[in-house]
């Protein structure tokens, strides 16, 4: 739309001209511009410019020693590895889900498995390093989360990964390089400030973009922090008048992290994973299921799914702006789109990976199904992964009505995915980029994780 306040600012960005400029509004930004090269070259003798040089001169360094997912051939320095697994994990929203909401894996494991290939021969993480940082991560994000009951809903400000993601890539990467306590401290403190990604670009190319900065901006952060950068050591407290990582809830209560002992339980114990089984948000798994409940009966009740004797499909879903996209034009907006995932269902008898391709999804019949939904939001269905289901209901020509609800999703926490079904599902990931050795050799290899000697070897 052009009459926006976006649309306005890029209207602007696209028009201005040097001779927009008035004499004074020349004048006076010379002088600013003067100003600030002084202060740039003065601010180069400090000790905080010395940290980000050498860290920069590190990152960019053309010694580029960690891996990249599917691409044997390529080595890139360690946190920009991070930042590219990062978005490989989240391109296709296909990782893992936790609650409060959270995609808590790829915020977490690109960072380690950089890192481990980072630190030179001799001083290697090994596998259970690996194995424990990778939990310290988890957990951090999971404490975090329930400093707030906003966490808990599905997310309207900002994308929850790209906050507690942050911190948790700053946590788990500050275990494996084993800081030091005050170096944590700052870690945390310093992610804080690298922290935070608006839920408007959900269902663009730029959400994937989300966990790749999570990732490796945490990274960056614990990095930064062993090389010597401070930051405020109460940035997880509730000061008044002074917002650390409250900034980001209007609601915040923290609680200490107690230092861990042989009775720490970590949260993952208490709250499961929830692992997708097609390439979408979490909340179309709920009426994908529904949708094929309901597709059941149908067969049943006219012989094959006949699109011809459907009047109206009704889907009743929690409220969630972002992922109510009646008629999606683009795969991001298809992954986010209740009434996309229950058409394909209904369409197809499956919802995959071929289901976001272009011509599927504008599929002449596919549309026509689209253009039959109605959506109604029942005040009991709320927008919280651990209480919210999916309810389609077919109003037939007849005048028969076919019902499908799901409450709980194969692959939910509270139902997990078989080991056979998680293995099925890698291995039919794994197979677009690897071969059948190595794939197996992957499994073999993260089975026997606590084993390893030098965790790099993942």
């Amino acid at each position: 739309p052009e009459d926006t306040v976006t649309s306005s600012f890029a209207s602007f960005i696209h028009g201005a001209q040097p001779d927009h400029l008035s004499k004074t509004v020349r004048h006076r930004s010379k002088r600013m511009i003067l100003d600030s090269i002084g202060v740039g070259l003065v601010g180069s003798t400090t000790h905080v410019f010395d940290i980000a040089l050498r860290y920069c001169r590190e990152l960019y360094s053309p010694v580029a020693v960690s891996s990249v997912y599917g691409k044997p051939d390529v080595k890139l320095s360690p946190t920009l590895a991070a930042f590219t697994n990062g978005v490989a994990t989240h391109s296709m929203d296909f990782d893992d889900t936790w609650h409060p909401a959270t995609h808590p894996s790829g915020a977490v494991l690109p960072a380690l498995l950089a890192a481990s290939q980072m630190l030179p021969p001799g001083t290697k993480p090994t596998g259970m390093d690996f194995l424990l940082a990778f939990n310290v991560g988890l957990e951090v994000q999971g404490r975090l989360m329930h400093f707030s009951t906003e966490a808990h809903d599905i997310p309207k400000r900002f994308h929850p990964p790209s906050v507690v993601g942050t911190m948790g890539s700053a946590a788990a990467t500050a275990k494996l390089l084993s800081l030091s306590r005050a170096q944590c401290c700052h870690a945390l403190g310093i992610a804080a400030s690298l922290a935070g990604a608006p839920m408007a670009n959900a269902a663009t190319q730029a959400k994937p973009l989300h966990i790749g900065n999570a990732t490796r901006l945490g990274f960056e952060a614990a990095l930064l922090a062993a090389r010597g950068m401070e930051a405020n050591p109460f940035i997880l407290d509730d000061i008044p008048g002074c917002s650390g990582f409250s900034a980001f809830y209007g609601v915040y209560h923290p609680k200490p992290l107690l230092a861990p002992s042989d009775h720490h339980e970590f949260l993952l114990e208490k709250q499961d994973i929830a692992f997708k089984r097609f390439p979408a948000h979490l909340g179309m798994h709920w009426v994908v299921d529904a949708a094929l409940s309901v597709r059941n009966l149908f067969v049943h009740y006219a012989g094959s799914f006949s699109p011809a004797l459907i009047r109206t499909i009704v889907l009743k879903i929690p409220v969630s702006k972002y992922i109510n996209r009646p008629f999606p034009s683009s795969e991001h907006q298809a992954r986010h789109s209740f009434q996309f995932n229950a058409c394909a269902a209904l369409l197809d008898g499956e919802v995959g990976l071929g289901s976001f391709t272009e011509s599927s999804i504008h599929r002449q019949e596919l549309r026509e199904l689209l253009d039959k939904v109605v959506v109604e939001h029942p005040k009991d269905n709320v927008a919280n992964f651990d209480k919210m289901y999916g309810e389609v209901l077919l109003l037939l020509h007849s005048g028969d009505v076919l019902t499908g609800k799901c409450d709980t999703f194969y692959g939910h926490w509270r139902k997990p995915l078989s080991k056979e079904s998680l293995l099925k599902k890698f291995r039919s990931n794994a197979s677009h980029v690897l071969p059948e050795e190595k794939i197996e050799t992957i499994i073999t290899t993260v089975d026997n994780l606590e084993n390893l000697s030098d965790s790099s070897q993942l």
